[in-house]
């Protein structure tokens, strides 16, 4: 026996999988109880089973390193994390309310700016906002939807309270991750699958393309659907080939498109061009349109901003969501959702001091050793102070950073992030903290978003550790929606005798 739960130290923190040594949550005793019945060399032929898959899969992240893009196997843990469905309907219900009530906001920000008006949401964080586009005024996309695509980013506290930490809604990446978790932890435990009702997320591809084949300008039955990436040396770009091949449309840079006298935007291809109805795009505002944004921009295309107000071209997500895809702004969704929705947040916000608040900023200034720290537009872990893990030279730099800028800074308390057992080298378990990003698709109503059954849970690899970005030692988890209803016990040696792994 290679895993004795018995042995396992999860009582410091909310654990996923455990509710105390030897005891798993119900959704996880099943996976619990095959996992301890494996010895300890068929626990490292699993891992082994993992990498391999990995490698022959091709699947990788770019990490910028000394000036250099270096590429990197995906780090995996092969222990997944389970949320039992009842507890899931919840937070899909609370996803789908919030990126609702963010895309009415981002709506209004372009238009009558009722919320303004009406005093609920600050002028001066609109006035100073560097995502705000002036180009984007007065523009009205198809039903209301800007931010198509959202990843928002949740944690447990120690309390097993789930908690909003931030909103991605320029160009959210990670799904290709999600999917592909998936597919290895099918390889590496195929009997779990066959005993378990675990909720499918091999969809999201073709949920995504009805998602973007819906904007299309002209009424057709197949739309020209294509992924704008800035190119090989982009970070993400294995998740842009990766979607572009599974929802069979055409990855093209900016090179490829050109728009033409008429506004519309066409694909160069060895016919001929081809008129483009919609663009996922994958780069950011200000290299999507020279002609509009930056001139000096070799990534994007020009006149595409004109041809999509225009009304003949669709964009995902629309240029200008980011104003939302901020860390101050983010502090306002509840007050969003009470004033476009008239609800109570399903999901909360982690409480947060705005450093642009004199009284919340004396507090923060007061108390830097205890906050996490962030910057309003920074992503990656990069940027932030973890105030119980940094250093008084550190803390200075922040207080200088704050005083300088209140308005790029917030502040929340450190949380106690939940744990997952994660299996370490010597084949033996230890919790590791972890978070949990999954993908809603907007469609122009509540009843439509689409809501990915988990997502991609993100788990830092190091001991104590928080942060859980892979670009900064971060590894993953296969995200398991589990129907307890519906579930048999697995048999490891039935899978034995089937060569699994």
């Amino acid at each position: 026996m290679a895993i004795d739960w018995r042995q396992y130290r999860c009582e410091n923190f909310y654990d996923e999988l455990c509710e105390s040594a030897g005891l798993p949550r119900p959704a996880a005793r099943k996976l619990a109880e095959y996992l301890q019945a494996l010895s300890e060399p068929e626990l490292a032929e699993r891992r082994l089973a993992a990498e391999l898959a990995i490698k022959v899969m091709g699947i990788s992240f770019t990490v910028y390193s000394e000036g250099k893009n270096v590429d990197r196997a995906w780090p995996f843990d092969i222990i997944p994390r389970i949320i039992p469905l009842s507890e899931w309907q919840k937070t899909e219900a609370g996803l789908k309310q919030r990126v609702y009530a963010l895309n009415l906001f981002i709506q209004d920000l372009y238009n009558e700016q009722k919320i303004i008006k009406d005093g609920v949401f600050p002028a001066e964080l609109l006035n100073e906002s560097v995502n705000f586009r002036k180009q984007c005024i007065g523009v009205k996309p198809a039903n209301g939807v800007w931010a198509h695509i959202c990843g928002s980013d949740l944690v447990r506290d120690n309390d097993g309270t789930m908690y909003v930490l931030e909103d991605n809604l320029r160009v959210p990446s990670g799904v290709s991750y999600m999917v592909e978790n998936r597919l290895v932890t099918k390889r590496v435990f195929p009997e779990l699958f066959e005993a378990t009702n675990i909720l499918p997320v091999d969809d999201y591809p073709a949920q995504l393309y009805d998602t973007l084949a819906a904007l299309s300008p002209r009424p057709l039955d197949q739309p020209n659907v294509v992924l704008l990436t800035p190119g090989i040396f982009n970070s993400a770009y294995f998740e842009h080939a990766y979607l572009a091949q599974q929802m069979g449309i055409e990855l093209v840079e900016g090179t490829d498109l050109f728009v033409a006298d008429d506004d519309c935007v066409y694909m160069r291809t060895i016919y001929g061009p081809r008129r483009v109805d919609v663009i996922y795009r994958r780069i950011d505002d200000l290299f999507l349109d020279p002609e509009a944004f930056n001139p000096e921009s070799v990534l994007g295309v020009k006149g595409l901003m004109r041809a999509w107000i225009n009304g003949r071209v669709a964009l995902a997500n629309c240029p200008g969501a980011g104003v939302a895809d901020d860390k101050v702004v983010y502090a306002f969704v509840p007050q969003m959702i009470k004033y476009y929705l008239g609800e109570d947040p399903i999901i909360p916000n982690v409480p947060s001091y705005l450093c642009m608040d004199p009284k919340q900023r004396e507090y923060v200034l007061a108390n830097l050793d205890k906050l996490v720290v962030k910057p309003a537009n920074e992503s990656g872990g990069y940027g932030m102070l973890i105030g119980p893990r940094s250093t008084a030279e550190e803390r200075e730099k922040f207080r200088r950073l704050i005083e300088s800028n209140p308005r790029n800074y917030m502040a929340q308390p450190t949380l106690a992030l939940s744990t997952a057992p994660t299996l370490m080298e010597d084949n033996t378990i230890e919790p590791r903290h972890l978070d949990l990003r999954p993908f809603i698709l907007s469609r122009g109503s509540v009843d439509s978003t689409y809501v990915t059954t988990g997502g991609l849970t993100r788990v830092a690899m190091v001991r104590g550790s928080l942060v859980v970005n892979s670009s900064q030692g971060g590894g993953a988890k296969d995200t398991w929606i589990v129907d307890l209803e519906d579930s048999a016990p697995p048999s490891p040696t039935q899978s034995q005798s089937q060569g699994a792994g």
